[in-house]
């Protein structure tokens, strides 16, 4: 073998066991809104972790301590490991009250410390509606976010600012701006929510890279319908091979795929059905897992 074609197939090991070292996660929720069926969704799938949302109870941050420690039970029974909280934090107006979604978010951290997470992934407020200035409120957002990563100090809990359309974070600058504002603050890259919010998502990915912890799995077309990993404008493939490169490893998979409730009961429909409609959550779930798993075999 010469050197160009010994460096081709060196490269193409590397890329393979980058790959086979990512880690799946899932907001197994958008499978099923019971845990049974969470935990049964991401069994069957192979998913070792779960960002944990919603459950048959509601929220996830709404659980008591007996409730978490049961739910920690049955998900270490089966395997399955919290790997984040899938918080509301940071999900109100930048002009609402502090002082109760402060304490809420102490809630969170005590129920994430219980559940064994790494991470909760949080917001950046939203923005009013009659005054979308982002740079108006700029300050009001990182001093909030400075005090909830101060908040947040010595839980072992990792703050993840999660990139969200209509929040002062929605686009790459402001979200560079938290990286390097809020010392301690880390980020989720969710490509499909860059598209939605006309952010071009590999310019995106080059100022974001370093700051990035995980990724969210989903991806949209420019007219922001959400479609099945890799058919979308997310460029998704190319960003998870270079979050895989930079020493990456937790892909969680938010499908946001639609669903057609009443399809089960029509057979004819359901052989002439669009791609991008499908018969029941757990159908969507499983596509979207499917395009991941097909993105890291290729």
């Amino acid at each position: 073998m010469n050197p160009p074609e010994q460096n081709v197939r060196e490269n193409e090991m590397e890329r393979h066991d980058t790959m086979k070292r990512m880690k799946l996660c899932a907001f197994a929720d958008e499978a099923d809104p019971q845990l049974t069926g969470q935990i049964k969704a991401l069994t069957e799938n192979q998913i070792p972790y779960i960002e944990l949302r919603g459950l048959e109870t509601g929220s996830v941050i709404a659980l008591s301590d007996r409730g978490a420690r049961e739910v920690r039970a049955r998900l270490d029974e089966s395997g399955v490991a919290v790997w984040s909280i899938g918080s509301p934090i940071g999900k109100i107006g930048i002009k609402d009250p502090f002082a109760p979604h402060v304490e809420q978010f102490r809630r969170t951290l005590e129920i994430g410390e219980i559940l064994g997470a790494k991470c909760v992934r949080m917001f950046s407020f939203y923005m009013p509606e009659e005054d979308p200035d982002r740079a108006r409120y700029r300050d009001e957002v990182m001093e909030r976010l400075n005090v909830l990563v101060t908040e947040a100090r010595g839980s072992g809990l990792v703050l993840c600012h999660e990139n969200e359309k209509g929040i002062y974070g929605e686009k790459a600058p402001e979200c560079l701006d938290i990286m390097q504002s809020v010392p301690g603050m880390r980020a989720v890259f969710d490509p499909a929510n860059f598209v939605q919010s006309g952010q071009e998502t590999l310019p995106a990915w080059e100022m974001l890279a370093p700051y990035v912890e995980y990724m969210h799995i989903k991806d949209a077309l420019a007219d922001g319908k959400v479609v099945p990993p890799g058919r979308g404008e997310g460029h998704v493939a190319e960003i998870v091979r270079s979050f895989g490169a930079q020493g990456g490893e937790v892909l969680s998979v938010e499908p946001h795929l639609a669903i057609f409730a009443g399809l089960s009961q029509l057979e004819r429909e359901q052989r002439s059905i669009r791609e991008d409609v499908y018969p029941s959550k757990r159908a969507a779930f499983d596509v979207a897992v499917r395009a991941l798993r097909e993105i890291l075999d290729t």
